[in-house]
């Protein structure tokens, strides 16, 4: 038996598998907490069978689906990006768990990666069942799916900046309280369920301004309407994805 054969070679493994492990245990933790499997899948899923099933908004002509469905696919974003990032992440702070990961060999930088990566897989997964909803309920889009999943990604990177930047500077409760708060009024302001057009001229123009409603009104141009990629939403969700991501990393405090 040769020198050496039983001795430890110790040392941090390769990044991209510690963020590949990494992003695993965050999507694990992710779908078996109810409270926020409730937040992510199943009340966008409901509002969508709901409202297409029973005519209590006035969506305008053509079928309440075809309005629907691209607005409750950009809820479901900003539910996985924003509201479940945010509290997830803020509670991980105020129990130290960041604190502790931020003393392993990961680096923070990658932390952030692996939970984007995590928020990734999991608006995939929403994405697919909210599909596959939308089309048993008579939905037929239009349009080219690259210019969605663009959409998506921007809208993905501007609500995980402000769920990062919410859950680096308040306090845990008032992380779960806020980003509540915010989805609701989001729900409901954004262009969702209701038509912009129910609302006052100011009032739309301001809210026109959301990361919610360009994403909602970007996926109806394309899926909706075939349009090309509808610039102006685009530029919405950049400019809060650049203030969002910024802001978090010079401001987001990791204990």
């Amino acid at each position: 038996m040769s020198a050496g054969t039983f001795t430890p070679s110790p040392g941090a493994a390769p990044v991209s598998r510690m963020i590949l492990a990494q992003a695993g245990l965050e999507t694990r933790m992710l779908l078996r907490n109810g409270e926020q499997l409730l937040l992510t899948v199943i009340i966008p899923a409901l509002l969508l069978v709901l409202f297409s099933a029973v005519d209590i908004v006035d969506t305008g002509a053509g079928r309440s689906v075809d309005f629907l469905a691209p607005g409750v696919l950009a809820l479901a974003v900003m539910s996985t990006a924003f509201t479940g990032q945010a509290i997830a992440t803020g509670f991980d702070r105020r129990y130290g768990v960041l604190k502790r990961l931020g003393a392993s060999p990961l680096p923070r930088w990658a932390l952030m990666a692996a939970k984007t990566l995590s928020v990734l897989v999991t608006e995939v997964l929403q994405i697919a069942l909210l599909t596959a909803i939308a089309f048993a309920l008579g939905w037929s889009p239009h349009g080219n799916p690259l210019s969605a999943a663009a959409l998506v990604l921007l809208g993905t990177a501007a609500f995980s900046g402000l769920g990062l930047l919410m859950a680096g500077t308040l306090r845990a409760e008032a992380t779960l309280a806020a980003a509540n708060l915010v989805f609701l009024l989001l729900l409901v302001g954004g262009g969702v369920i209701v038509p912009m057009e129910k609302f006052p001229g100011a009032v739309q123009s301001a809210l026109g301004l959301l990361p919610i409603s360009a994403l909602s009104d970007g996926l109806r141009e394309v899926l909706g309407h075939g349009a090309a990629l509808p610039w102006g939403d685009v530029a919405v969700l950049a400019a809060w994805a650049v203030l969002g991501l910024g802001a978090a990393a010079k401001l987001f405090r990791w204990e």
